[in-house]
């Protein structure tokens, strides 16, 4: 007969910024001093996520450029861009807001010195928009939103519903180009006091490197650095981690534990 025993969910909370020594990246990452994280910039207004996993909600300024990708500080590590058609004009002055919510993607990039809008991408599954038959939907920060085809509509004959598409919208909601865009997130420490980041990401420990977890989540492969606070963990174990500004919380699921007992009979 055996009994099955129930150990409780692990949880570990960490308040305040961990700033511990860097060990040697692994191959592929790219180490960012944790001195240079910027300060969170003062506009626009925070977003108040949602419920969906995955969630991300980041500032980033650009610390690092070469073709076709560029290197963006963020308050809990590096944010990875990189592009074969578009992000050929960022530059220091400008801030980029990115968000995630479950298969869809916002990369907002504003001047610093007044908010104005200098490239807006919206990516996720192509989705119609309103009976007009030139408009798409695309999820975006503050809800759904209706997308006007514009002069683009030769370049999304191609495409169909269903499929992953990345555009770029101007401040009318028309699309002005249509790229590919992707992304790459390293979370390599606990963000400042103050911090305007909201984070909630769950996936399957896939690697153990050093003082790195490499995560498969949905939207790809997340390097977390270890020291932010995430506990003993082996690979093929399920993993979620939440942050909400400087509050970082590792959740792993319950363990079930089988044993085994034997009844034993007296010969006589």
């Amino acid at each position: 007969m055996s009994a099955i025993l129930f150990a409780g969910m692990i949880v570990v909370t960490l308040l305040g910024p961990v700033r511990a020594e860097e060990p040697p990246a692994p191959d592929g990452t790219v180490p960012i001093p944790a001195s240079e994280v910027p300060d969170p910039p003062s506009a626009p207004a925070s977003i108040t996520p949602s419920r969906s996993d995955p969630f991300i909600m980041l500032r980033g300024s650009v610390w690092r450029t070469k073709a076709g990708i560029v290197f963006l500080k963020t308050p809990i590590g590096l944010l990875t861009l990189s592009s074969k058609t578009t992000l050929k004009d960022l530059k220091a002055s400008q801030e980029v807001l990115f968000w995630v919510h479950d298969r869809h993607f916002v990369v907002e990039i504003r001047r610093r010195t007044d908010g104005s809008l200098v490239h807006r991408f919206l990516s996720g599954p192509m989705t119609p928009g309103t009976d007009n038959p030139r408009t798409l939907r695309w999820w975006g920060p503050d809800g759904d939103q209706i997308v006007q085809v514009g002069t683009q509509e030769s370049h999304l004959t191609s495409h169909r519903e269903g499929d992953s598409l990345t555009v770029e919208v101007d401040e009318t909601n028309t699309i002005s180009g249509v790229h590919d865009l992707q992304f790459d997130l390293q979370v390599s420490q606990a963000p400042p006091v103050g911090a305007d980041v909201q984070l909630l990401l769950s996936g399957t420990v896939s690697k153990l490197k050093s003082n790195f977890v490499f995560v498969r989540t949905p939207v790809g492969l997340v390097m977390l650095n270890s020291k932010i606070g995430i506990p003993q963990v082996k690979v093929g174990q399920s993993l979620t981690l939440q942050i909400d500004r400087e509050r970082v919380t590792v959740t792993l699921p319950p363990v079930v534990t089988t044993t085994s007992r034997r009844s034993t009979s007296r010969v006589q």
